[in-house]
């Protein structure tokens, strides 16, 4: 994208943001989506703000990298990183020509159960740039010396990644938790699964998971419903009513697993993880409150305290919880001297077995609330944000109204429901992977 384009998207992105930042203070209400429904019965959520001429579009079909068969892993990542690279009647050079001179920014991305896209556009260009994403969308060519390229970049890519022991640590913990599980296996691939993916797999991948049912969008920015309903039909009303999805079977992440891979870097990285929820699980919020004041905080948190500010073992170290549809994860990760790495990972442990023996205080709760209600807004503060934010939403069934309900949520989790999901999620034995030089 030439520095000319990129201007102009990130002036008008820059006006946006102090916009919707001032809109959304206190309660979001900016981000209270209007539901539209277009004349063949594609749904969309909706975000109508005029005062600058940008339209922010993030959608997602159901279906990455857990579609993908054996032996051919990172066909879902292949897959994204093709869908710009030509479509319809324009080849890759001409369809990227194309996406400089309409000033438009288009990407893909898949994660292990979504396949997700956005688009961002100046409003002047908006009915160019919405054909150009149908083009993407339902025409992709996969010419061979696209997917030749595209899969020698990935290829390079994974030989980049053998080398980075936080990415090294990611893939052993996968495998560690989840064996042969679509969830433990690559989602990036291996040379030769990506050597042996051809154009016709990539077109029936594309042709089994782009359908309309489960496709979620949310479309923020300049332009309102009327407009874009029949926008909605002329992008995805050609693709097919249903996919055709390989079903992925629940899964309880194994627990207890310890694995070492000895690498040449001079420190120790170190990830962990054990049972957790799913997103639809009545203790979610409770346990998003918990996780943000052991780990999941910052600065503020149990393992920032007792990891960096008293010992100074790392420079950060972070908890969350990863809720796959198939499966919930407690994860967390630091980086440490090798020397330290055992009392890094002891120190942990420790603050783990205390949340969930005796759990926070009522001050610590109630600051972590204060905390968590009052930079929500942050979450809505541009375009891309609230488009993202809606998209997550919906993906987790949430409802339209979240935004207007997710602070009396975090209000009503009482202490003695952090201390129960403390007590459920972190009783178990981690599985924890390490990274370093010998011995760590």
């Amino acid at each position: 994208m030439g520095i000319a384009i990129l201007s102009r998207l990130a002036a008008a992105a820059a006006i946006a943001g102090g916009v919707f930042l001032a809109a959304v203070s206190g309660q979001a209400e900016a981000a209270s989506p209007q539901r539209v429904i277009s004349p063949g019965g594609i749904e969309a959520w909706l975000v109508e703000e005029r005062t600058v001429p940008l339209i922010a579009v993030n959608f997602a079909f159901q279906g990455g990298s857990t579609q993908d068969p054996v032996g051919k892993e990172g066909l879902a990542n292949l897959l994204s990183t093709l869908l710009d690279e030509g479509a319809g009647d324009l080849d890759g050079q001409a369809f990227q020509a194309k996406v400089e001179d309409l000033s438009l920014r288009l990407g893909f991305e898949d994660s292990r159960e979504v396949f997700y896209g956005e688009m961002k556009t100046l409003s002047e260009s908006r009915d160019a740039a919405f054909d150009l994403l149908r083009l993407a969308i339902t025409k992709p060519r996969f010419d061979l010396d696209a997917v030749d390229r595209m899969r020698a970049q990935a290829i390079s890519g994974l030989r980049r990644e053998a080398k980075d022991p936080d990415t090294v640590a990611g893939e052993a913990l996968s495998k560690a938790l989840f064996a042969n599980h679509p969830y433990g296996r690559p989602a990036t691939g291996n040379e030769a699964s990506l050597k042996a993916i051809t154009a016709a797999d990539l077109r029936a991948f594309h042709a089994r998971t782009f359908a309309r049912e489960g496709l979620k969008i949310a479309v923020v920015g300049d332009i309102d419903a009327k407009t874009l309903a029949p926008l909605l039909d002329s992008v995805f009303g050609s693709l097919p009513a249903k996919g055709n999805l390989v079903a992925v079977p629940d899964v309880e992440p194994r627990t207890g697993v310890t694995v070492a891979e000895t690498m040449a870097v001079p420190q120790a990285t170190i990830r962990f993880a054990g049972p957790g929820l799913k997103r639809d699980d009545p203790d979610f919020m409770a346990g998003f409150l918990m996780n943000h004041i052991l780990g999941g905080g910052s600065l503020s948190s149990w393992l920032y305290e007792e990891v960096r500010e008293k010992r100074g073992l790392a420079y950060s170290v972070s908890t969350s919880l990863a809720p796959f549809r198939h499966a919930g994860l407690f994860v967390g990760g630091v980086g440490t001297r090798a020397d330290r790495a055992a009392e890094t990972l002891a120190v942990i442990k420790e603050q783990i077995r205390r949340m969930a023996d005796v759990g926070p205080t009522e001050k610590e709760l109630a600051e972590t609330k204060a905390f968590l209600i009052g930079s929500y807004p942050l979450r809505f503060d541009t375009s891309d944000k609230i488009a993202g934010q809606l998209l997550s939403i919906q993906l987790d069934n949430l409802g339209i109204d979240y935004t207007d309900r997710r602070n009396g949520l975090i209000e009503k989790v009482t202490l003695d429901d952090v201390k129960r999901v403390a007590r459920r999620i972190l009783s178990k034995d981690l599985t924890v992977v390490t990274v370093g030089p010998g011995g760590t």
